[in-house]
């Protein structure tokens, strides 16, 4: 990213968007502002953003339709969903779709701030030149490669994963054989531990990995283990991104 990273806030609430706006702008974001569905989608279109934060309840609209949209037509734009306390069915459904974090109402504007620069520090990782060479990770006759962010699977065709599907991938590649418990997998993936005993972020995801991959209901790849959380059987092999598989 270059200059001020650009977030765009869409709130029906005037005055939550102009509070959020005015904060925002003083943690060195420059922001956008938008009270409706029309009014998001028009300043998407018209301007480039890094990052949208995106209430759920919209008067034209839901905030999980916007939120399919964007990562269907711009799946490198981040999406945080704002939603009820209660709306857990939202949450969920807008993991599913692939936003890439969430924030309960209500919520001090410092948490969205780092969850903000936590969502966008993931992203920057990803394209980021780095020293180290780059890594593929081949098992099960899969192939993951860490600069182009991509999976091939054994006929070499590409699956379709999201940025936070392929971040919780590659924790696991790098860690093959550990089990993982669901607060370490949320702080490596999200860089935050969880307060909320019934967060679901992890399970969700971990579902939608194993659909993806053809895992669902045989647990070859990945396994639950009973009072643990999660642990990648597969055995995982690595080389440099340049050689042949």
């Amino acid at each position: 990213m270059t200059g001020r990273t650009s977030v765009l806030v869409v709130d029906d609430d005037l005055e939550i968007r102009r509070l959020l706006g005015r904060y925002l702008e003083s943690q060195g974001f420059q922001t956008a502002l938008a009270g409706s569905r029309r009014e998001c989608e028009a300043k998407i279109a018209d301007g480039a953003f890094d990052l949208v934060v995106l209430d759920v309840m919209l008067p034209d609209g839901s905030g999980l339709d916007i939120c399919r949209d964007i990562k269907d037509r711009r799946p490198d734009l981040a999406v945080i969903l704002l939603t009820a306390l209660k709306e857990d069915v939202d949450r969920i459904v807008g993991l599913e779709i692939g936003a890439d974090d969430y924030l309960g109402k209500p919520f001090n504007p410092r948490e969205l701030a780092a969850r903000i620069r936590a969502v966008l520090r993931r992203g920057a990782a990803a394209v980021a030149p780095s020293e180290a060479p780059a890594r593929a990770y081949l098992f099960e006759g899969y192939r993951a490669e860490t600069a182009r962010r991509r999976v091939l699977d054994p006929k070499g065709r590409e699956l379709a994963l999201t940025g936070a599907e392929f971040d919780l991938l590659l924790i696991f590649l790098e860690r093959p054989a550990r089990v993982l418990s669901r607060e370490t997998l949320l702080d490596l993936l999200h860089g935050r531990a969880s307060t909320d005993p019934f967060d679901r972020t992890i399970d969700v995801t971990m579902s939608r990995l194993r659909r993806k991959f053809g895992d669902n209901g045989v647990f070859r790849l990945f396994k639950t283990v009973r009072n643990g959380g999660y642990q990648f059987a597969a055995h995982v092999e690595r080389q440099a991104e340049g050689e042949a598989p």
